[in-house]
Order: structure tokens, then sequence, then C-alpha cells
């Protein structure tokens, strides 16, 4: 029986969920798409949970959408609530708001161990903050495959980064490594890759010793603010991503002509920026 393409482990208070398709850099396919909102609200709804801790099985936090199984028709684009009605509940909830997952009440760190992007990298601007290993990456490679973001990406990743590093990020599709994050304030944390999850666990303790109903209320707070001016521009970016797929953007067999040459061209870069490591 294969292994579940989402973990949970839940200890101490703290809900550990991994997504594990590491053959597959833990790739979004259209199982991940339903298991991985379905696990996150479970934790959150577990009364012997206080804080969600999300990351990925060695050697990728998550490669995005599973360009693959996208190009085959197997996993549809993700900013389409419509477009697998088999979804559960919690993964149509979650693509109708233009998220990869619905809102949390409880603390949701991402603890990131490798590549994140495209996807991955809106899956972790979706949490509340982020720890990230010394071999975490981040690139938003939208447009070298020829789709538009749905997942909140133009607005949370210029939140974060600010308007012209976002927009550097989304028109080169370029890796921004884990001190350059740091620096830009797209993580909260560098750490080295095996402190990883014993760092984010320290930070969950951290947040576990407090009071609870105080946590959530002070998140919740947070959220409501940011709704007041996201709420808008995430209309905007998933209108224009439903408007680039019914004008013909992101031709299966466009994506699939595009996919080698962006896995190919990520990883001469990640061997450049190694190479200026030693060097």
């Amino acid at each position: 029986m294969p292994e579940p393409v989402v973990l949970t482990e839940v200890t101490d208070r703290v809900a550990l969920i991994t997504l594990n398709r590491p053959d597959a850099r833990n790739a979004l396919s259209s199982e991940v798409l339903a298991a991985l909102p379905e696990a996150i609200a479970a934790c959150d709804a577990d009364a012997d949970v206080d804080v969600l801790v999300l990351t990925g099985a060695d050697p990728a936090f998550c490669a995005g959408v599973d360009l693959k199984s996208l190009a085959s028709g197997t996993t549809a684009p993700p900013s389409d609530p419509s477009s697998d009605p088999s979804r559960p509940d919690p993964a149509r909830a979650a693509t109708a708001r233009r998220e990869p997952f619905a809102p949390t009440r409880k603390p949701l760190v991402a603890a990131v161990n490798g590549a994140a992007v495209t996807g991955g990298l809106e899956v972790v601007l979706a949490c509340d903050f982020v720890v990230a290993s010394e071999r975490a990456r981040f690139a938003d490679t939208h447009a070298r495959v020829g789709i538009m973001p749905g997942w909140g990406l133009t607005v949370r990743l210029a939140e974060a980064v600010g308007q012209r590093r976002a927009r550097e990020m989304s028109v080169t599709g370029n890796f921004v490594d884990a001190r350059t994050a740091y620096d830009w304030g797209l993580v909260n944390h560098v750490v080295a890759h095996e402190e990883l999850l014993p760092y984010c666990r320290a930070l969950a303790a951290d947040i576990v010793s407090n009071d609870q109903p105080g946590v959530r209320g002070i998140l919740a707070t947070y959220a409501g603010e940011l709704a007041l001016v996201h709420d808008a521009q995430l209309d905007l970016e998933s209108g224009r991503s439903r408007e680039w797929m019914a004008g013909g953007g992101g031709r299966a067999d466009e994506i699939a002509r595009r996919r080698e040459g962006i896995v190919a061209r990520g990883r001469a870069q990640q061997a450049n920026d190694e190479q200026g490591d030693r060097a």
C-alpha cells in the first residue's frame, strides 16, 4: 500500500504536517491538492493541537503544481475551484477563496527544508511565519510555465518583500537563496538544515505556553486587518488568472514543452550559487 502523500504527527500539542512525495519534490498532484487542505483543517479543529508546522520530505519543500500531471491533464490548475468537483470540501473551499488551504485559527509555521517553487512558494506565503533551512530556495516560475498566479502570490509576495523585489522574482523566475530571503523579509529565521524541525518545535513550545484563546484572538485580528486590503487584491489576481486560462493560456502542450527547461534552469542556477558560495 503506498504511503499517504501528506503525513500528520501530533506531539506535545504541535501537529507536524509533512508533504510526502519526495521523489517528485513534493509537487502538488491532485492527491496532494485534496489531502493538504484536509490535513490542515483536521489539525486546526483538533482539541489536542495548538500549533501547526508544515514541512516537506527532503530534499524539497514543494516544487509547486505537478507540471507533468498538469501537462497530461490529470491535475487541473489549482486556481480553478470548479476544475475538480471530486475534491473534498476543504480543498474546494480553499481554492474558491484563492488560496492553497483555508485560513487556520491556530498558528501555522512553514518549516522550509528545500526548494519552494511557484505553487510551493504560495503555500509558504499562506503560513503565519516562516523558518528556513540553509538549503531553502524560493522562486516564482509562473511566467516560465505560462500560467497566472491564483493563490495570492502577487499580493502576499509583494507584502513580504516589497513590490520591486516581488516583481523581479516574478518576471525573471530566478531563485532566491535562504539568506537573501531572510534579508528581504520573506523568512523569519534561517537555521542549519538539521536544526530546522527542532527550532520550529522550540518556537511552537513558546506559543503553546501562552494563553491559547489570546493567541487565536490576536491572529484573528491580524487576519481581519489584512482582509480589509487583501480581498480586493485577491479578487483582481483570481479574475486575471481565470481570464488567462479562458483565453487559452496554460495550454498542456506548452507546459509540457517548457517543463524540462524550467527544471534544468533551476538546477543550473543552484549549481552556480553553490559554486559562488565556495569561491
